[in-house]
């Protein structure tokens, strides 16, 4: 069976998924962190700062200052009174995917945010999907094309492409007719985690997405896209690899880590000169997305290096908080468990295939322009600027 590239007529995700949207943009670094304690923290300090200590604090840019008339993301709850005049506690802190494979949290708070892209907050919800364009890197990386996750994702500089234009599920974001197409050349109607999952499993550097209409690769395809959904969503059942290849923490990790080392040889963390995790196997280690270690990003912003003094920034705990620990641990045995997937889907071929040649001529593509734009979401009021209600 021939093997499938970009150059085999395959159609591409932005045909496939036509909404997308740019990921939001912070701004400033603090109002986000591994821990939720220190955002609150955080906020409490910026309210006790007034007049130009308090917009030091804030780090202004164009796009905001404490000054912006903002009004509330969707679903949310925060204030919308200047932050100026500010005075109420902080908004909830929410689960956010910062950078790949790495959530955090986030203030969910409009005022905080340069870009904050409301059309992303209007559809999250616990039956939605974020589709993450990974950031670019040479094909030969092996790093996944795209990411998938439950949280809202913050990673840049790839688009965000939800898996449903309207909340509850509802509307897939899918060429219109797709399904419709699907169904009459597999036998059997996929649903849109179908169709995810598939597209997981088989796409290309450059996001082409080689389709089939071949039922029992199909069904394959689709197995494999489930596990890897499944992975980097981590809701559920977590994740374990085997007995003997499961990481510990052998020697405890120190209060305040300021160094970490992998030892390839015996497949350890060393964190600082006693703590020890192992085993991490070196496929877990080398994992890249964008070209970049996902393991070491991820100890890099909770390891060392303290941002300036007298920042919002610099509040940050002052000890490594055990949940830290579980996260790490989990991660390094989700990168495992991925990494052994990935020779099914750089070996997967396609056989009867569905080119975009075929798309085009049955009507699929080209997709509308309304496809490409975000559906009329809203059946209530959303709080505007200084407590104003807009509909929209």
């Amino acid at each position: 069976m021939p093997s499938v590239t970009p150059d085999d007529d395959a159609p591409l995700l932005a045909d496939l998924m036509p909404w997308s949207v740019a990921p939001p943009r912070l701004g400033r670094g603090w109002p986000a962190a591994p821990d939720a304690a220190s955002l609150k923290a955080r906020w409490d300090a910026l309210l006790k700062a007034e007049g130009p200590d308090r917009e030091t604090l804030f780090e202004p840019t164009r796009s905001r200052t404490p000054h912006s008339a903002v009004g509330q993301l969707p679903g949310r709850a925060g204030g919308t009174e200047k932050l100026t005049r500010a005075t109420g506690p902080c908004a909830e802190p929410v689960r956010v995917l910062r950078a790949p494979f790495d959530e955090q949290w986030l203030i969910p708070d409009h005022r905080l945010i340069d870009a904050a892209r409301p059309e992303l907050w209007r559809v999250a919800d616990e039956r939605q999907v974020f589709v993450v364009e990974a950031a670019t890197a040479p094909a030969d990386s092996g790093g996944p094309p795209l990411l998938a996750s439950g949280l809202l994702p913050l990673v840049r500089p790839g688009r965000v492409r939800p898996l449903y234009r309207r909340p509850g599920g509802a509307e897939p974001n899918l060429a219109p007719g797709l399904l419709d197409h699907l169904a009459g050349r597999l036998g059997h109607r996929p649903d849109p985690l179908d169709v995810l999952a598939w597209t997981l499993a088989a796409v290309r550097p450059g996001l082409a997405v080689p389709l089939t209409a071949d039922p029992e690769l199909w069904s394959r395809g689709v197995e494999l896209g489930c596990r890897v959904l499944w992975l980097m969503r981590r809701d559920g059942e977590r994740p374990k690899l085997p007995g003997g290849r499961r990481p510990y923490v052998r020697a405890p990790l120190p209060s305040r880590p300021v160094t970490v080392h992998y030892d390839r040889d015996e497949e350890t963390l060393r964190v600082d000169d006693d703590g020890r995790i192992s085993p991490v196997p070196p496929e877990a280690w080398d994992f890249e997305v964008g070209g970049v270690r996902v393991l070491e990003q991820w100890l890099a912003v909770r390891v060392g290096g303290a941002a300036e003094p007298g920042t919002l920034e610099a509040i940050r705990p002052t000890t490594w908080p055990q949940p830290w620990t579980s996260e790490l641990l989990e991660l390094i045995t989700v990168l495992a468990l991925l990494a052994e997937l990935r020779p099914q889907q750089a070996e997967s071929t396609v056989t009867d295939p569905i080119t975009a040649t075929e798309l085009r001529e049955s009507g699929v593509l080209p997709v509308p322009d309304t496809a490409r734009r975000p559906a009329s979401v809203l059946d209530h009021h959303e709080e505007g600027p200084e407590g104003q209600f807009t509909l929209l």
